[in-house]
């Protein structure tokens, strides 16, 4: 490995993804200003979309990668499997992927020197809900980009996308099945990455009583599903049987 080429592996990414008009600029700055008060090793900022407009000059912006599927399907996160291009934008090194809708609440170094047990696995969220089913939460994971590393990954889900489909209903479900048979799939510590509606909010009908809480040793919050950051901090946003009350402590962190 020449001494450019090693320099290349240590590069640290932090990726994130905007797309359509769900989130604004402003989802990818709060993330970028929480990666810096949380990270203190070097990283490059980088976001692929497809508007650049408002997006803090200092995050290097690319677009989208194209996906060879059919037109007009249904939202499922397709997308994020383009981060396993085996070339992407001469990107090389390690990348940890966050999705511009969590909220960091500490530091995030141990995501990136979290040691691996295979040298191609790919670390992620193990799923709260049905945790038997060994299926990532893609809201974070850490993987080595432009290396080659998953040359299949990318063009094996593009050419049996229609049976895929029929099998799994997200990305994050496809990349876990693809990495458990042909590399290597790793969890974080359940205590890093912790979901608002699952472990913030109070069981039904304490919810009514208490405001959510933040679980110890916490590093991220992920919001998955009716809730966002904007609704957690306010109050509402949630199904009846679970009820959101104000979370003002969240504010201080998702700036």
């Amino acid at each position: 490995m020449t001494t450019s080429s090693a320099q290349n592996d240590k590069q640290r990414y932090v990726l994130c993804m905007k797309w359509g008009t769900k989130y604004g600029a402003e989802y990818v700055n709060r993330l970028y200003n929480m990666v810096k008060r949380h990270l203190t090793l070097d990283f490059t900022m980088v976001c692929l979309t497809d508007d650049t407009t408002g997006i803090n000059p200092d995050i290097k912006c690319h677009p989208i990668p194209e996906l060879n599927l059919p037109n007009n399907l249904p939202e499922r996160g397709w997308k994020k499997l383009t981060t396993f291009k085996p070339e992407l934008y001469d990107l090389k090194g390690m990348a940890l992927f966050l999705d511009i809708d969590i909220v960091i609440v500490d530091n995030i170094d141990c995501f990136f020197t979290y040691q691996a047990q295979h040298d191609d696995s790919v670390v992620i969220i193990r799923d709260w809900k049905k945790p038997w089913r060994m299926v990532g939460n893609s809201s974070v994971y850490r993987f080595k980009v432009g290396q080659n590393t998953y040359p299949n990954l990318l063009s094996n889900f593009e050419q049996n996308f229609n049976s895929i489909r029929q099998q799994v209903r997200h990305e994050q479900a496809y990349l876990s099945n693809y990495l458990r048979e042909h590399h290597h799939l790793e969890y974080w510590d359940s205590s890093w990455c912790v979901s608002f509606k699952y472990h913030c909010i109070q069981p039904f009908p304490l919810s009514f009583i208490k405001p959510p809480s933040l679980p110890a040793n916490a590093k991220i919050v992920i919001f998955h599903g009716e809730i966002n950051p904007p609704d957690a901090i306010a109050g509402g946003g949630g199904k009846w049987y679970r009820h959101v009350k104000a979370s003002p402590w969240l504010k201080q962190y998702w700036q």
